[in-house]
């Protein structure tokens, strides 16, 4: 149990989402230490308004303005695409835990930093699109950036328990639904076949992204804002068992490994309570009959993660372009649109268009991304056209 004084208010973003649910089983778990003064969905309204009768925030958002506010108990309501970020300008909390998925939750990320409140961030597109931005102003309103990414968090703490700037960081890859389907197969899966996750219960986009592994190079992106080192001294690894979240290696070349069972609690609570940690069992592994499988990454079957390398070493626009086509090429494979495989290719299709180098502000970098997506749906109506 946590000894404090004072609960620590929340602002919940994507409470209806994965993220959000677990946030909420800790709020449960913790009932002493954390209150929800508001929480934001965007197309759930019937459970968004279950969360509010059991947590009563003062305020709520439903950021889909076509969704009615549900009935029941009163709460200030926001709408629309930017309910979310006048919420966090207006209702005072400690911290925002912005679980949105995709783009949609840049804006927010950079409102709760310009509002003065601490920023819990699973959104890792605020990271990969505007990291440098996001960590200046962090550091200019005296606020804090706490991943909540596993990965992210697991290195997050383990630089806080051993001095110096580590040799190497390692992020390990479950490898997703296909990771032992045989490439020849690939061109015939179906969404179904991608959302059975071996591992992790998600939401559908990023349960598509860790097939592709779009997902980990999202999360190199990331590690490499975070922790300031240059791409190609963030390595993956295929781990299937998804034990070990992320390793560093030290100057001497020691690993240092950070270990838990596979449970997104873990990491969300450690953001909630740093720089203290919590009891808890959320993550307790127990190492008798534990398996633990080590193996390099085959860039025949995951050709994203290698893209996104290449977006982390150019930089500039790539990032966003990467982001913004990868969110367009999955979205439409979800829909049935496009094949598994045209993922990869409207993201290679896209990065390799000329783009100018700039991403120095929050203005550019919404350029980029508008950009960016028209520029996917033309080079994914051109896939679909040659077929």
């Amino acid at each position: 149990m946590l000894h404090r004084r004072r609960q620590k208010r929340i602002i919940l973003l994507g409470s209806t989402g994965s993220i959000g649910r677990q946030t909420l089983d800790i709020v449960r778990a913790f009932p002493q230490d954390f209150r929800i003064v508001a929480l934001s969905g965007h197309s759930r309204p019937d459970e968004l308004a279950r969360q509010i009768e059991e947590f009563e925030p003062i305020a709520a958002a439903l950021t889909n303005g076509t969704v009615e506010p549900p009935p029941g108990p009163i709460v200030r309501w926001y709408r629309g695409g930017n309910g979310a970020e006048r919420m966090i300008r207006e209702i005072g909390a400690d911290i925002v835990l912005n679980g949105i998925a995709g783009a949609a939750g840049l804006l927010p990320s950079f409102a709760a930093l310009e509002s003065g409140k601490d920023l819990a961030l699973a959104n890792k597109e605020t990271m990969v699109m505007a990291g440098e931005i996001a960590l200046d102003l962090a550091r200019r309103r005296r606020r804090r950036i706490l991943p909540v990414d596993s990965e992210h968090s697991a290195v997050y703490n383990l630089l806080a328990r051993f001095p110096g700037e580590p040799a190497e960081i390692i992020l390990t890859a479950s490898g997703g639904a296909f990771r032992d389907r045989p490439l020849s197969d690939l061109g015939r899966v179906t969404v179904e076949d991608a959302l059975r996750h071996p591992t992790w219960s998600m939401g559908k986009k990023i349960t598509v992204d860790s097939a592709t592994m779009a997902n980990k190079a999202l999360e190199v992106m990331e590690a490499c804002r975070f922790f300031g080192l240059p791409p190609r001294r963030v390595k993956v690894v295929i781990h299937p068992q998804s034990c070990v979240h992320a390793l560093v290696r030290a100057a001497d070349g020691a690993l240092y490994a950070h270990m838990s069972r596979p449970d997104m609690r873990l990491p969300i609570l450690a953001a909630l309570t740093a720089p203290r940690v919590a009891e808890s069992d959320f993550g307790r592994l127990d190492l008798e009959n534990c398996r633990l499988d080590f193996s390099p990454v085959d860039p025949a079957r995951y050709p994203l993660l290698e893209l996104g390398y290449r977006a982390a070493e150019e930089g500039g626009a790539l990032p966003v372009v990467f982001n913004a086509a990868n969110e367009i090429a999955a979205a439409a494979f979800i829909e049935g649109e496009i094949s598994f495989l045209d993922i990869e290719r409207v993201v290679d299709g896209t990065m390799t268009l000329g783009w100018p180098n700039l991403n120095r502000s929050l203005d550019d970098v919404i350029f980029n991304d508008n950009l960016a997506r028209r520029k996917a749906r033309a080079v994914m109506s051109d896939i679909r056209n040659a077929r």
